[in-house]
């Protein structure tokens, strides 16, 4: 018996009679319901306001049951102990009459033995019954639940897969209904028979429904992999390394669960595109924050904030990318109303980074991050922090490679290593729009083919960021210098060290 129904056994032996059990799995609940009844020996009976009250013996043919008021004067007339499951009775509870009539039975109920179990997916408890309603929370299937159903599914259609196929499958399948998930295997099956990589990015496209729950929060597609990201090869080097942290095997091998990154750098470097390439990476769920809307939303920004994390945690594990963060925390110190509010959010989120137990790993990316507030950086907040600097020649060269290859050219037909030269402080995203000048201008051309003279004349026409920029970048690199590790290896440092190894007299030294 699920936890959440051995709570409910345990309030009504204690004559609670009021409970509302929160979820959006009716059958689900439905079950348990039924299973706490037998075991505690009281007939079940079952309300709506379509089908009225109905039981062991309630009247069939009662007149009046269909309302909540009259199904509550029908228990009233029942001898002995039952219990009740009550559908939607958020929508009727309200009603003055029917809030009445439960502070007045409340007490011969609870004598009789009777309990009324109110499914809803939300509460609403007017003030006259805060004091008498018990609220419990059905979490979506857990980690055993999904198991089981997939496991069970498996028998029956006799496919065998990986243990660690398996694990991923399952863990993608978090945040789904026991509905959901059926129909999603289900599927999954009659499109492809089978249990694999781009079956799993079905299973987590599925997800994308709850997202539509929360204005706050953007669902995107795992179509970029970690190949689409020109260079980068340190911080690449860190991903893959983390590739499998999620599974159970790295539980068992005592690794915690990784909390996140924070990705420091120029503008138009990768940042962005780092975050979704480690969706497709580790095969799971990337969720776009909306700090800044956030922070500005009407109402209470704070309830936001947690209804927000809340739906990350239900999907987990996922990425939580956090774009651009300081536009949405920076100068929290400040002393205006927006500040206030913004200043409430971040000292929730530092709080929930910190102390987060679910596979939520955060991506936080930032342009420039001397006005954020320093605890945001404070060591266990993020594993890592990463500066992305401009692309170094051997990674403009890649990125030439990459977008030629995206637009169906491939190198050969272009001075690659001239374009990366003639490129110098040109960020990843100038470079593509180089490409895609020339190939507008080609076209306009009479549709002729694009060459390396027309991206270069392209290159030429274009004024990099850095330039216009450069004393804030340079103070920008200053700060990274010594607080960030670089995303890119470092070669100068490398050829340093292995020079100092060659240095004689360096062994007798250290010994």
């Amino acid at each position: 018996m699920h936890a959440v129904f051995e709570e409910l056994s345990l309030d009504l032996r204690a004559h609670y009679t009021y409970v509302y059990l929160l979820t959006f799995e009716e059958e689900r609940a439905v079950r348990g319901v039924r299973e706490v009844a037998k075991a505690l020996d009281r007939p079940l009976y079952t309300w709506s306001a379509t089908e009225g009250l109905r039981g062991p013996r309630a009247r069939k043919a009662e007149e009046g049951t269909e309302t909540a008021l009259g199904m509550l004067d029908q228990l009233a007339q029942i001898d002995g102990p039952g219990l009740v499951i009550a559908k939607d009775m958020h929508r009727h509870i309200e009603d003055d009459q029917v809030v009445r009539r439960m502070r007045d039975l409340r007490g011969s109920l609870a004598k009789a033995g009777w309990g009324l179990v109110m499914l809803s997916p939300s509460a609403v408890v007017p003030p006259e019954l805060e004091k008498e309603i018990v609220l419990l929370h059905l979490p979506l299937p857990g980690l055993k639940e999904v198991a089981k159903l997939f496991h069970a599914l498996l028998k029956g259609v006799k496919i065998e897969i990986d243990l660690d196929t398996f694990e991923r499958f399952v863990k993608a399948s978090l945040g789904l209904t026991a509905e959901e998930i059926k129909r999603v295997y289900t599927k999954v099956l009659l499109r492809s028979g089978t249990f694999g990589d781009e079956q799993l990015r079905e299973v987590i496209s599925e997800k994308r429904q709850i997202i539509h729950r929360s204005e706050f929060l953007e669902f995107f597609d795992l179509d970029l992999g970690i190949d689409d990201v020109g260079g980068l090869d340190q911080l690449k080097e860190w991903l893959i390394a983390r590739q499998g942290s999620f599974t159970e095997r790295a539980r068992k091998y005592g690794l915690p669960q990784p909390k996140g990154l924070f990705l420091l750098g120029i503008q138009g470097c990768g940042k962005s595109l780092t975050a979704k390439a480690i969706a497709d990476l580790w095969k799971v769920p990337l969720l776009r924050l909306d700090a800044g809307a956030l922070v500005l939303a009407a109402g209470s920004a704070e309830e936001g904030m947690r209804r927000t994390i809340g739906i990350a945690e239900s999907m987990a594990p996922c990425i939580l990318w956090v774009d651009e963060i300081e536009k949405a925390f920076a100068g929290v110190a400040g002393g205006s109303e927006g500040s206030a509010a913004a200043a409430r959010i971040f000292g929730g989120f530092i709080t929930w980074l910190q102390e987060k137990s679910a596979a939520v790993f955060v991506v936080a990316t930032a342009n420039d991050v001397r006005n954020l507030p320093p605890e945001m950086l404070r060591k266990g907040r993020f594993d890592e922090i990463f500066w992305i600097d401009l692309p170094n020649i051997h990674e403009r060269h890649t990125i030439f490679n990459i977008h030629l290859g995206k637009r169906g050219r491939t190198s050969e037909g272009f001075d690659t290593w001239k374009l990366a030269e003639k490129t110098e402080k040109f960020s990843g995203a100038e470079i593509e729009q180089a490409v895609i000048d020339a190939m507008f201008d080609a076209y306009a051309d009479d549709g002729r083919e694009f060459t390396t003279h027309d991206i270069l004349r392209s290159v030429r026409r274009t004024v990099p960021l850095a330039r216009t920029m450069d004393q804030t970048i340079k103070r920008l690199k200053e700060w990274a210098r010594d607080r960030t590790r670089p995303a890119t290896f470092d070669n100068k440092r490398i050829d340093f060290f292995r020079d100092w190894e060659a240095v004689p007299g360096v062994e007798d030294a250290e010994a």
